[in-house]
């Protein structure tokens, strides 16, 4: 299938993100843009076109009723999948990812400064869950 134009779903009067499917060299991956074009979340890179399907479908299901784990937060309460998890990687940076019902981390989201940074990319994930898949060879 040939690249072909998208266009922003719209919902509530408010432009829609895409989901973009490209090869990589090893496999082929998704990125989830929002409506402005910035990269909200990533995917591990899949064997096969099914499988790069099969964990955005898994987003589009779990990212709107998954609940956020603070793992800064001292004494956090574990909660139970889906989720998102929200942790601090080697750099000091603020980061999520989005864990299915199996617990199997389906996205994952940039490094942010702030704490409050990483809940917005959260919450932009769960407003762009339902948007179109656009696939670039």
């Amino acid at each position: 299938m040939g690249q072909r134009p998208w266009r922003y779903i719209q919902k509530g009067g408010k432009r829609m993100g895409k989901y973009v499917v490209k090869k990589t060299a090893t496999g082929i991956k998704f990125d989830l843009k929002a409506g402005n074009g910035e990269i909200i979340a990533n995917s591990e890179v899949y064997k096969s076109k099914a499988s790069c399907y099969k964990g955005i479908n898994s987003v589009m299901t779990n990212a709107p009723i998954a609940a956020v784990e603070d793992q800064t937060a001292e004494g956090y309460e574990v909660i139970r999948n889906p989720k998102f998890e929200v942790y601090v990687d080697k750099a000091g940076e603020f980061r999520f990812r989005l864990k299915a019902k199996n617990g199997q981390i389906i996205a994952t989201g940039e490094g942010y400064k702030a704490k409050k940074s990483c809940f917005n990319g959260i919450e932009s994930i769960r407003k762009n869950a339902a948007s179109e898949i656009v696939e670039v060879e």
